[in-house]
C-alpha cells in the first residue's frame, strides 16, 4: 500500500464516533488557541494606557513673575488631564496617592511640589534652580507599568521643561535688544564727547600758543623792570642831590639874596646834567649791548689763560724740588681763586651765549630809560625860570624837592617788588606754559581714545542683535528645544501584536505538530510489521499531520487576519511559508517520538524551550547569554521568525529564502531519520518488549 494510502487510512480513523472528531476538531483549533489568544491578548498594550490609573497631586502653590502670576503646576496639570493619551489620571491629595500605590488602587503616582512655579521662575532670575517632578513607582503591583511610566513621564519632564526654557530665553534675548538700544546710546554719547575733546584739543593747543607770547611778555617785563629798577636807584640818588641842592639853595638864598639866581641857575644846570648823565649812560649800555657776547667770549677767555698762567707759574715756583718762594700758601689760594673767576667768566660767557634773544628786549628798555631820563633833563631848567620869585618860592621848592626825593625813594622800593613780583609771574607763566603743552598731548590721546571708543561701541552695537517679538519666539523655541528626533521606521510594526507574531505563530504550530503525534502514531505499525518500505512507513507517517499542519495554518491565519487585525505585506507567501514551517515541525516531532518512543514527547518539549530562548522572538539574541547565542543559528525556530518579519512587516526576501532552505533541509533530514527508525523498528529487541518507560 503506498504511503498516501496509509495516511488517508490514519485520518478515517477519526471519523469513527463523536470522541475521534471531536479529538481532531480539538487538534485543528490547539494552534489557533496559542496563537490568537496569545496575540490577542498582547495585540496593543501601548494603546490601552488610559486604562491604567495613575493619582496624580498637584501642591503648587504658583509664583509672580514681573507682576505676573505663574502657576506651572496647573498648566502641567491641566494639560495632563486633558490629554487622554497617556494613563487614566486622578487628582487626589499627597496622603491618598501614597496610599493608593501602596495598596494597589493606583499603579503609580506624580506629584508637582509645592515650589515647582518658583522653580520654574528662576531660570530668568539669578540664581535659576530645576523643576522636581516626583515619582511614585510599586514594582509589587505591576513592574513593566514603572517601564512604561519612565518613558512617559520622560516626554512630560521634557515638556515641562522646555516651557521653562523658553521662558529664560526670551529674557537672554530681550536683555540683547536692552543692550543693543544702550550701546548705541553709548556709541552716540562717544562721538559727542569726542567732538567735545577735539575742541578742547584746539582750544588747548591756542592756550599754549598764547601762553608762550605771554612768557615772552613776562620775561621781558621781569628784565625791564630790572633796568628800571637800576635807574630808579640812580633817580632816588639824584632826586636826594637834588633835594640837598634846593636845600642849599634856599639856605644860600635865604643868606645871600644877590648869589640866589647864579647859585640857583649852577644848580639846575647840574640836575640836568644828572637826568642826562642817566639818559647817556642807558644810550651807551644800549649801544655796547651788540659788542657783549664779543667782550664775554674774550674776558672768558682772558680770565682761562691768566689762571692756567697762574697755575704755571705756581707750579714752577711750589711744586719743584727746591722751594724758592715762601708765599706758596697765598699763591695756591690766588691759583684756586683765578680759576674760580675763569668758570665763572666761562659761566658768564655761557649765559650771555644762552640769552643773546634777549638784549634785543634790553636794548628796547634801555632806550626807554634813556628817553625818560632825556625828558627829565630837559625839564630841569626851568627849577630857576623865574629868578625873581625864586626867593619866595625856593622854600616850595626845596619842601618839594624833599618831596620829590623821598617819592623817588618809593618808587625804587616799589620797583625792587614788581621786579620780584614780575619774575615770580615770568615763572608761574612758565609752568603754565608746560602744562598747557602737556594738556594738549593728554587731549590728544583722550581725543584718539575717545575715536576707538566710539568705533567700538559702534561696532559692538552693530553685533548685538536686536531681536523683536516673532525672532524672539522663533529663537527660544529652538533654544528651548534644539534637537528634534526625525524618527523613521523601516517597515513599521502598527502594534505590539505585529511585532510578537513572528513569534507566537510558530510555536502553536509546533504545539499543533506536539499533540498531533500523541494522537497519530508517528509509524503505522502494521505496514511496520508487514514489511513495508522504511520511505513509504516515514511518509505515511508524516503526511497526515503535515495535512493537519496545513488546516492548522489556515484557520490560525484567517482569525489573526480577520478576527484579531494581523495586516500581512505578502499574505499569500505568509501563509505559504507557515505551510511548510508546519510540514517541517511535524518532520521533526514525528522522527522524535520515532525514534526516541515516550520519551520522545519529552524531547519534543525540550527542544521546543531550546527555540523559543534562542529565537530573538522578543529582545534581540544579542542580550541573551552565550549559550542561547550558540545555539541560535542551529536551530529552525531562529529562521522561521526573521522569516516571517520580513513576510508580515516588509523588507527583503533574503532572510525568507535562508529560511526556506534550512526547513527543506531539517525536514529532509527528519523524514531520513525517521526511515531509519522505521527500518530498526521492523527488527524486535527485548527493549521493545518491554520498554523502560510507557506514557
Amino acid at each position: 500500500m503506498r504511503s498516501p494510502k496509509l495516511a488517508t487510512l490514519e485520518l478515517k480513523r477519526f471519523g469513527r464516533g463523536k470522541l475521534p472528531r471531536a479529538a481532531l476538531a480539538a487538534l485543528l483549533l490547539l494552534p489557533l488557541l496559542y496563537g490568537a489568544l496569545y496575540l490577542w491578548s498582547f495585540w496593543d498594550p501601548y494603546g490601552k494606557l488610559d486604562k491604567i490609573p495613575v493619582a496624580l497631586v498637584n501642591s503648587d502653590s504658583g509664583a509672580t513673575v514681573k507682576g505676573k502670576h505663574l502657576t506651572a503646576g496647573d498648566d502641567l496639570t491641566d494639560r495632563l488631564l486633558g490629554s487622554g493619551k497617556s494613563f487614566d489620571w486622578h487628582r487626589t491629595s499627597a496622603a491618598e496617592a501614597r496610599k493608593g500605590v501602596e495598596n494597589g488602587t493606583y499603579y503609580l503616582s506624580l506629584t508637582v511640589p509645592e515650589d515647582f512655579s518658583k522653580r520654574i521662575a528662576s531660570s530668568s532670575g539669578a540664581s535659576p534652580q530645576t523643576g522636581a517632578l516626583e515619582v511614585r513607582t510599586n514594582d509589587a503591583n505591576n513592574y513593566i507599568v514603572g517601564q512604561i511610566s519612565r518613558s512617559v513621564f520622560s516626554e512630560v519632564r521634557a515638556a515641562a521643561s522646555t516651557k521653562a526654557s523658553r521662558g529664560f530665553y526670551d529674557n537672554i534675548f530681550v536683555s540683547f535688544a536692552d543692550i543693543h538700544g544702550r550701546t548705541e546710546k553709548a556709541a552716540k554719547g562717544a562721538d559727542q564727547l569726542g567732538q567735545g575733546i577735539g575742541k578742547a584739543r584746539t582750544a588747548a593747543g591756542d592756550l599754549a600758543k598764547g601762553l608762550g607770547t605771554a612768557k615772552k611778555g613776562s620775561h621781558g617785563l621781569a628784565s625791564g623792570l630790572g633796568k628800571l629798577n637800576k635807574g630808579a636807584g640812580t633817580l632816588d640818588t639824584g632826586a636826594g642831590g637834588v633835594a640837598d641842592g634846593t636845600q642849599t639853595l634856599a639856605d644860600t638864598v635865604n643868606g645871600v639874596s644877590e648869589k640866589a639866581g647864579p647859585f640857583l641857575k649852577k644848580h639846575g644846570k647840574e640836575i640836568g646834567d644828572v637826568a642826562r648823565l642817566v639818559a647817556d649812560a642807558s644810550q651807551r649800555a644800549s649801544g655796547h649791548l651788540d659788542d657783549l657776547p664779543d667782550e664775554a667770549s674774550t674776558a672768558a677767555t682772558d680770565a682761562r689763560q691768566a689762571s692756567d698762567d697762574l697755575a704755571a707759574d705756581y707750579r714752577t715756583r711750589c711744586e719743584g724740588p727746591v722751594t724758592t718762594t715762601p708765599d706758596c700758601p697765598a699763591l695756591k689760594k690766588a691759583v684756586g681763586a683765578a680759576d674760580r673767576a675763569a668758570d665763572v667768566a666761562e659761566d658768564v660767557n655761557k649765559l650771555v651765549k644762552d640769552n643773546t634773544g634777549q638784549l634785543d628786549t634790553l636794548a628796547t628798555d634801555l632806550n626807554d630809560l634813556h628817553d625818560k631820563a632825556r625828558l627829565l633833563a630837559d625839564k630841569a631848567p626851568y627849577l630857576g625860570t623865574d629868578l625873581d620869585s625864586a626867593v619866595e618860592k625856593v622854600n616850595a621848592l626845596n619842601s618839594g624837592a624833599h618831596k620829590v626825593a623821598k617819592g623817588a625813594g618809593k618808587l625804587h622800593s616799589g620797583l625792587t617788588t614788581a621786579h620780584g613780583a614780575a619774575s615770580t609771574l615770568d615763572s608761574g607763566i612758565g609752568k603754565l606754559r608746560t602744562g598747557s603743552t602737556s594738556l594738549k598731548g593728554g587731549l590728544v590721546k583722550l581725543a584718539d581714545g575717545s575715536g576707538t571708543l566710539a568705533g567700538g561701541l559702534h561696532d559692538g552695537a552693530g553685533k548685538i542683535p536686536a531681536y523683536d517679538k516673532h525672532d524672539r519666539d522663533a529663537r527660544t523655541g529652538v533654544m528651548a528645544d534644539p534637537v528634534q528626533l526625525a524618527g523613521q521606521a523601516l517597515h513599521k510594526a502598527p502594534n505590539y501584536g505585529t511585532g510578537f507574531a513572528p513569534y507566537f505563530i510558530p510555536l502553536s504550530l509546533w504545539v499543533g505538530a506536539m499533540v498531533a503525534y500523541m494522537l497519530i502514531p508517528p509509524l503505522n505499525a502494521r505496514a511496520v510489521a508487514a514489511g513495508a518500505s522504511s520511505w513509504r512507513v516515514a511518509l505515511a507517517g508524516w503526511l497526515p499531520v503535515a495535512a493537519i499542519g496545513a488546516l492548522q495554518t489556515a484557520a490560525l491565519m484567517a482569525v489573526l487576519h480577520w478576527a484579531v487585525g494581523l495586516q500581512m505585506v505578502r499574505a499569500a507567501a505568509t501563509v505559504g511559508f507557515l505551510m511548510l514551517v508546519a510540514a517541517c515541525f511535524a518532520a521533526i516531532v514525528q522522527w522524535l517520538n520515532a525514534r526516541f518512543g515516550p520519551a520522545g514527547r519529552i524531547l519534543v518539549l525540550a527542544l521546543l524551550m531550546l527555540q523559543l530562548t534562542s529565537a530573538g522572538g522578543t529582545y534581540p539574541v544579542q542580550t541573551s547569554p552565550r549559550f542561547f547565542n550558540a545555539i541560535h543559528p542551529f536551530l529552525p525556530m531562529s529562521y522561521v521568525v526573521d522569516g516571517l518579519r520580513r513576510l508580515i512587516t516588509g523588507g527583503g526576501l533574503g532572510p525568507v529564502w535562508v529560511a526556506c532552505g534550512v526547513l527543506l533541509g531539517f525536514a529532509a533530514a527528519a523524514l531520513a531519520l525517521t526511515a531509519w527508525s522505521a527500518r530498526r523498528r521492523q527488527v524486535w529487541s527485548v527493549d521493545r518488549l518491554h520498554p523502560e518507560l510507557s506514557l
